[in-house]
């Protein structure tokens, strides 16, 4: 098994024209944009990072005139139609330009010194340029945005100073948010998705790495990092959650619920996803409440397809739905349904249910991640102390879908021959887990 490389990821030159041209922002001046665009996009691939960022520097921060570049009589003209809009798009999509060679090249400095450029641009001394004038403040209103705070997000992975903070460990689920927005410019979406995929790659590697060394022989000298912050709870989680082998696992369940559920009206599905979701969870006291808190909520849901057959749209949307009760609701609050069972010492059931929801709909796994990132905001003011039952649950969530859902196999050997009991599995030296890729990576 090798570590996973993100080359495919990189936008070459003539992707980046077909995504400028194939869907621009609305604007006035589109010629003005493509020049300054294809202009970094251009000398990024040819010139060191130091000069790529003097240039981004003699145009946008502190602007040279007198060159009469291109991209300088470009930039001039957009500013001399007044619309900050197309600054701001333009000024966007060349940041994203640069960091989407720079980080996916594994080149982590240059990122963070563009945004300390930036940043810095606003102590800039006051000039009596009438374009200047308009350039920094407009810069000003860039760096006090929400736009800014998503960059200082996806730069923030690769600086120490924002690793302290408990949330940096779900960066990938932060950046859901700014993928699956629309409004976005499109090498915002593509940077974002890039890094977010890396992120989930990354873990996946030092998951199946962690576990397949923690018993190895060659390894009692050096520990292997373990990439949860569950501690050695992660082995027996993994162990536990492994160690379902029957006939009706969460893959074959979910398969089995696939199948019988063709054709079925709107209504009999939605009674039948009840049943389905509730028959992984052993507590009876657990079965009784989430019956009385989900039937209602189902019963409800889209009441206008009642009779119509399930088709794949009405399966998504029921999906994410049922994910919001589970996660939030009502932009982006806690859910009672996730407060009660994440709060409550239930966070593995909490995350089966959100797994096997995303097993019959893989598709629903975006809106799932953007729930989360949700959850993350809603507490991210607290100390890692205050909200340790939000931190536990999202790790065991992490845990189970790279399980359940990655191309990695987790198989449960028995080293002693003892029967496979959950109490033998929880022991840890009679069961050991070994990982093994489905398809090359």
């Amino acid at each position: 098994m090798r570590t996973p490389t993100l080359s495919h990821v990189l936008l070459d030159a003539q992707q980046t024209k077909t995504v400028i041209k194939s869907n621009p922002p609305v604007q006035t001046t589109p010629d003005y944009q493509e020049i300054i665009c294809l202009f970094f996009l251009d000398i990024v691939k040819q010139q060191s990072p130091d000069l790529v960022l003097s240039e981004f520097e003699r145009l946008f921060i502190n602007p040279v005139w007198w060159l009469h570049s291109e991209p300088q009589k470009a930039l001039k003209k957009i500013l001399s139609s007044n619309n900050q809009l197309d600054f701001r798009n333009t000024l966007k999509r060349c940041i994203y330009i640069l960091l989407n060679n720079w980080i996916f090249s594994r080149k982590y400095k240059p990122a963070q010194d563009l945004l300390e450029l930036i940043s810095n641009s606003a102590n800039r001394q006051s000039t009596l340029s009438v374009s200047v004038k308009n350039l920094r403040g407009w810069l000003n209103n860039f760096i006090n945005s929400e736009d800014y705070e998503e960059l200082k997000l996806f730069v923030s992975r690769y600086d120490n100073r924002e690793k302290d903070h408990w949330k940096s460990r779900y960066t990938s689920y932060l950046l859901a948010p700014q993928y699956t927005n629309s409004k976005n410019l499109m090498e915002q979406r593509e940077a974002a998705r890039g890094l977010a995929k890396q992120l989930q790659e990354q873990f996946k590697f030092d998951l199946a790495m962690y576990t397949s060394h923690s018993h190895s022989a060659s390894c009692k000298n050096r520990k292997t990092e373990n990439p949860t912050a569950l501690g050695d709870e992660a082995l027996r989680l993994i162990k536990k959650v492994v160690g379902k082998r029957s006939a009706f696992n969460y893959a074959s369940l979910a398969n089995i619920f696939i199948k019988q559920t063709q054709r079925l009206t709107y209504s009999t599905f939605k009674q039948s996803l009840l049943k389905y979701l509730i028959f992984s969870v052993d507590n009876q006291g657990l079965v009784e409440a989430l019956k009385t808190r989900l039937t209602k909520k189902l019963e409800f849901l889209y009441q206008t397809s009642n009779e119509e057959e399930l088709s794949n749209a009405l399966l998504l949307k029921t999906c994410n739905r049922v994910i919001e009760y589970l996660t939030t609701e009502k932009d982006g609050e806690p859910s009672p349904l996730f407060v009660s069972l994440a709060s409550q010492g239930n966070p593995l059931t909490l995350s089966i249910l959100l797994l096997n929801i995303i097993l019959i709909c893989p598709p629903s796994r975006t809106h799932l991640e953007v729930c989360m990132a949700k959850l993350i905001q809603n507490y991210e003011s607290y100390s890692q102390e205050e909200c340790h039952w939000v931190i536990n649950f999202l790790e065991i969530s992490k845990i189970i879908l790279t399980i359940y859902t990655e191309n990695v196999r987790y198989n449960l050997v028995n080293m002693e021959n003892v029967n496979l009991t959950t109490q033998s599995i929880n022991d840890g030296d009679s069961y050991r887990v070994f990982s093994q890729t489905k398809w090359g990576m």
